[in-house]
């Protein structure tokens, strides 16, 4: 009764459809179960990498909680064979050819990865790479900024591959560092490269890690040509191009530019809205346009951060008994929003306006009464209190007005277009996520 009783602690916890669909599979093996050490079995190596993956934590949390012991959670596929503890490090995954070193998320699929042109090229690149592994794209490179959607293109790869029985390996290249000093420590080495170098797709995030560490960079660098000369797939993640890594060997350099390099770049509004709603629809959360809207002009690029803002949401209304109306995300993302606030200067503003409007910045602060001006100004002040702490009294100190009526007049215009006019709307919409991410 003790799995059992921690499950469900732990579906008052998160959403309804994760429950459903992967922690209610789940069975508590009591034989293999210690105080220190709980099993949970799982269907298939898919439910078992995500629970792993994303709740083991939690479940020792809730066991201390219950128990006041807080027991390494160890989640498997079928019976437990044996009550030797397994290594949280690995995704190891009993009943099947061992083919995941590290954890793959199974939520991370080619079909969930919303497609535009900030990421198209990416995305066909990894989908070929998946599907001839080894054969066309050797290795594949993909690189940009935080949270745009590389380790989701990474672990789609690894996870289209698992289906078809290849061994995969998926490992962050802090993992990689760390097994390669543990291995050379104890003078096991055979063994560390008998894992890396015997599978047929190798996945390695976060590669300017690998930045100033010339032990690993060697090893790393023998790794990689022996599954270079077997024709095994490498695919690689990083922050940035190969060639600005620093403290990044010439030869490593080389070698990673063999293939093809794919950048993945911020979203445009439109991906943003999409992504939300393909979040929304994965996590069982029912949002209308307007937050949604709310939430793509608000929020940063980082989509990580915006899915865990989905579920603060989720998370809030469900606590508070209340529907998730725009008012009451505005309520609950306020501290959240004006952080990002003050990090906005009204000299972005104009820059960002007048480039757009195809007007000189210093034309927006004169006392011009030509009609594409003073609209240009109206925008500019709606933007600046929009997207701004300033108050309406600082904003007329700043465009030399006579008192703060004048900025809430401009306010007041620019409402009422957007009311009217859809497309003025939309062009608002574009040039608050231009400010926010230029």
């Amino acid at each position: 009764m003790l799995g059992k009783n921690i499950l469900d602690m732990l579906k008052d916890e998160i959403t309804n459809i994760e429950y459903e669909r992967y922690i209610k599979q789940l069975k508590y093996d009591e034989n293999s179960s210690k105080s220190d050490y709980a099993v949970f079995s799982a269907p298939n190596p898919f439910i078992a990498n995500w629970v792993k993956t994303k709740y083991s934590k939690k479940i020792s949390n809730l066991f201390e909680l219950k128990t006041g012991v807080k027991p390494q959670v160890d989640i498997v596929v079928g019976k437990k064979s044996s009550n030797k503890k397994r290594s949280l490090n690995t995704a190891s995954i009993s009943g099947q050819k061992q083919t995941s070193s590290t954890k793959l998320n199974p939520s991370y699929t080619f079909e969930n990865f919303v497609v535009g042109s900030s990421n198209q090229f990416a995305y066909t690149a990894a989908l070929s790479v998946a599907e001839k592994p080894g054969q066309l794209y050797n290795p594949l490179f993909i690189y940009g900024g935080v949270g745009l959607g590389k380790t989701h293109l990474l672990q789609a790869i690894g996870n289209y591959n698992l289906a078809k029985g290849k061994s995969v390996i998926y490992t962050t290249i802090e993992q990689f560092m760390n097994d390669f000093t543990y291995h050379l420590r104890n003078q096991t080495m055979d063994r560390f490269r008998e894992k890396y170098r015997k599978c047929d797709i190798l996945l390695i995030d976060d590669v300017q890690f690998l930045s100033r560490k010339e032990q690993t960079q060697e090893e790393f660098f023998h790794t990689f040509n022996e599954l270079h000369n077997k024709s095994k797939q490498i695919v690689l993640t990083s922050d940035k191009h190969p060639k600005q890594i620093a403290g990044l060997e010439d030869r490593l350099k080389s070698r990673f530019e063999w293939g093809l390099i794919a950048d993945i770049q911020p979203p445009e509004l439109e991906t943003k809205i999409a992504i939300i709603k393909k979040k929304c629809e994965l996590d069982g959360i029912i949002l209308s346009d307007e937050v949604i809207n709310y939430l793509a002009t608000k929020m940063d690029n980082n989509i990580r951060e915006i899915e865990g803002t989905i579920i603060k949401l989720n998370a809030y209304a469900s606590l508070m008994n209340q529907k998730i109306t725009l008012d009451f995300a505005k309520s609950v993302l306020k501290e959240q929003i004006k952080e990002k606030q003050e990090n906005i200067s009204m000299e972005k503003i104009i820059k960002v306006v007048s480039k757009e409007l195809n007007i000189k910045p210093s034309e927006i602060k004169s006392r011009s009464r030509s009609r594409n001006i003073v609209s240009a100004r109206r925008i500019v002040i709606y933007l600046a209190r929009t997207l701004t702490p300033n108050s309406m009294p600082t904003l007329a100190q700043f465009f030399g007005m006579k008192d703060h009526t004048s900025v809430s007049h401009a306010m007041k215009k620019i409402n009422e277009i957007m009311e009217k006019d859809e497309n003025f709307k939309v062009k608002i919409e574009e040039l608050i996520h231009k400010i926010k991410h230029s």
